[in-house]
């Protein structure tokens, strides 16, 4: 994001070293690119931790040249795809708190990353950014899914205590495969439509994943009906969401 922290060439950085993270995740025959103490923060990091993380990963990163930067984030996204073209889009890889997603999941990050981050230079920039709903589903579909149906690891660990009570989530969109995500005594799961359900979501994919970001509130995003709630009771969501969220 570009904050006062964070500059365009900080943020060009941060995308360009999660390029470089993937290229080695892919091939785990090569260095990896963090240090011990980057390395060891990816195994405990949760959702609300990840600041920490980036700040490692951007210490690790002292190059701020936008050309050079570019050039390196073009090469690794080649490479990260050059690597895994005849692979198992299924092969479950470590991530973030010792979480396993799917390799389709893993690149499916990627470009979310470079969705996100691209719109968060074009609003500082004042320029026009455009993410296709179709490629921003594929974060909710192959990476959201896929680590929730894997395994979270701590990733979505919480202080708030588990609920007793089962909320059963239905997401649905015209880019997606619909999903009922279940959160139960602090564990989510995925079951397929059709059982009960306690909240009804349908959405527009990019409008989901700047929401989920907290780059769009959620009450503009809710006016501008690109995310409809709605099911028998949805004032269940917030808890929900309390636990599964992003950063």
């Amino acid at each position: 994001m570009v904050t006062a922290e964070w500059t365009v060439a900080d943020t060009v950085a941060h995308v360009a070293m999660i390029a470089k993270m993937y290229t080695a995740l892919a091939r785990p025959d090569t260095a990896p690119v963090l240090d011990a103490r980057g390395q060891d923060q990816l195994e405990k990091t949760t959702v609300d931790t990840v600041s920490v993380l980036n700040t490692l990963v951007l210490r690790d990163c002292p190059e701020r040249d936008i050309g050079v930067l570019v050039t390196g984030l073009l090469a690794d996204i080649e490479e990260v795809l050059r690597v895994t073209e005849d692979a198992d889009p299924a092969t479950p890889l470590d991530w973030l708190g010792d979480s396993k997603v799917p390799l389709a999941g893993v690149l499916a990050h990627l470009v979310n990353e470079l969705q996100i981050h691209g719109w968060d230079i074009a609003e500082a920039l004042k320029l026009p950014w455009t993410i296709p709903p179709a490629d921003a589903a594929l974060f909710f579909d192959l990476f959201m899914v896929g680590v929730l149906t894997h395994d979270t690891g701590h990733l979505l660990d919480t202080d708030e205590p588990p609920r007793e009570r089962r909320i059963a989530v239905a997401f649905r969109s015209a880019y997606t495969t619909p999903v009922v995500l279940v959160l139960h005594r602090g564990r989510v799961t995925v079951e397929d439509p059709g059982g009960p359900v306690d909240v009804r979501i349908s959405f527009d994919p990019p409008s989901l994943n700047l929401m989920m970001f907290h780059r769009v509130g959620r009450v503009r995003t809710a006016l501008k009906r690109k995310i409809v709630v709605g099911g028998p009771r949805p004032w269940l969501l917030p808890a929900f969401l309390r636990v599964v969220r992003l950063p």
